[in-house]
């Protein structure tokens, strides 16, 4: 999903095409992912979970060799697209199979979190790397085998059944839309993920601008601080112990987000580098902390109800991955900024008047 992020600016060199365009590698698969998850959400209530993933990681295999070979902007986005309808069946049956462990929801959700967490960490740094040091079309040859590796594994594994929860309907949806708690998390993660994205797209040629002979590898190493989140997932509960509940966690992790996102307005480049890293505490402190709460809101439905969380979270990060593109091209980066920090105030604001409906969590 990320391993294009670091390579933007050398996308956009290769295929001569402009910041926004080079954007749209990473905001054309958020936007599908999304959509897809409700659809999957659909499939995974009739469908053998273990099929779902075994096909989509063929698919998903084969895709990024053809990303190899692309020589133009409009066969790389089109092969994007076709990835894009296809990672939110891995991640949606993933999310629906670990929640079936009623007793071990929110533990497994905390795991899952750092999986992807370290996913998305390994596909930024290593793709950086692997640029500088072999070329970018051997990025995505490197993807392939290793989703040669997934496969083997998920075709070994016994699954404990599939999914078996009751079929959803528009109904359904319309009514967890209904639920404040829900609708209060769902837009809660959508404008976190808006900044989250849309700051993490735009830094690698905030770092060009300031620092023109930047390596992909450098730029690269900038989402190492993305590897915080793997450290608060596998400690939120000892987090939350702390602030004694799910809500005022996410206040603090709210607070941290704010003040990381103040930081970027430095343009010393170390300042930069260290404040990635405060950054992705603040974020995924919030997102973990999200997580847990809205898959244990509701017991029946689980594979709806994580198919939405991620349909706001992930539209969040395909509106956040264009908008900002737009914004920095035309106004400049701290006019950027504090967008986002003014939309951070608002959510803030927000769940301080709807932190009421979260009894059991507050």
């Amino acid at each position: 999903m990320y391993a294009t992020q670091p390579l933007q600016p050398l996308l956009a060199k290769e295929f001569d095409i402009s910041m926004t365009k080079a954007s749209s590698f990473t905001a054309v698969i958020m936007l599908f992912l999304a959509i897809s998850p409700i659809i999957y959400g659909y499939i995974l209530e009739s469908v053998k979970t273990k099929t779902v993933l075994k096909i989509a990681l063929i698919i998903l295999l084969i895709t990024n060799f053809c990303l190899s070979l692309s020589n133009s902007y409009e066969m790389f986005l089109t092969i994007r697209t076709i990835e894009a309808i296809i990672i939110p069946a891995i991640l949606t049956g993933a999310m629906t199979v670990l929640a079936k462990d009623k007793e071990n929801t929110k533990l497994n959700m905390s795991i899952y979190v750092a999986a992807t967490v370290f996913g998305g960490m390994i596909g930024r740094v290593f793709s950086g790397f692997i640029a500088e040091e072999f070329g970018w079309r051997v990025v995505f040859v490197s993807l392939s085998l290793a989703l040669v590796v997934a496969f083997y594994f998920i075709n070994k594994i016994e699954f404990k059944g599939d999914a078996d929860l009751m079929k959803p309907n528009f109904k359904d949806i319309s009514d967890i839309l209904k639920d404040r708690r829900f609708s209060t998390i769902y837009a809660l993660m959508f404008i976190v993920f808006f900044v989250f994205a849309g700051l993490l797209n735009i830094l690698p040629f905030r770092i060009k601008e300031l620092l023109p002979d930047t390596s992909e590898t450098k730029i690269g190493l900038l989402y190492l601080g993305y590897g915080m989140g793997i450290l608060i997932s596998l400690t939120i509960h000892k987090i939350i112990k702390f602030f004694k509940k799910e809500i005022p966690t996410i206040f603090a992790g709210l607070f941290v987000f704010v003040l990381a996102t103040l930081l970027f307005l430095n343009e010393n480049g170390t300042i930069l580098f260290l404040s990635v890293f405060v950054f992705c505490v603040g974020m995924f402190t919030i997102h973990t902390v999200s997580t847990r709460v809205a898959n244990s809101l509701k017991v029946s439905q689980r594979g709806l109800t994580s198919g939405m969380y991620l349909s706001f979270y992930y539209i969040g990060g395909a509106v956040g991955s264009i908008i900002p593109s737009i914004i920095y091209s035309t106004f400049g980066w701290d006019t950027t900024i504090f967008m986002f920090i003014f939309l951070l105030l608002l959510i803030c604001i927000f769940i301080f008047f709807s932190r009421g409906l979260f009894k059991d969590y507050n």
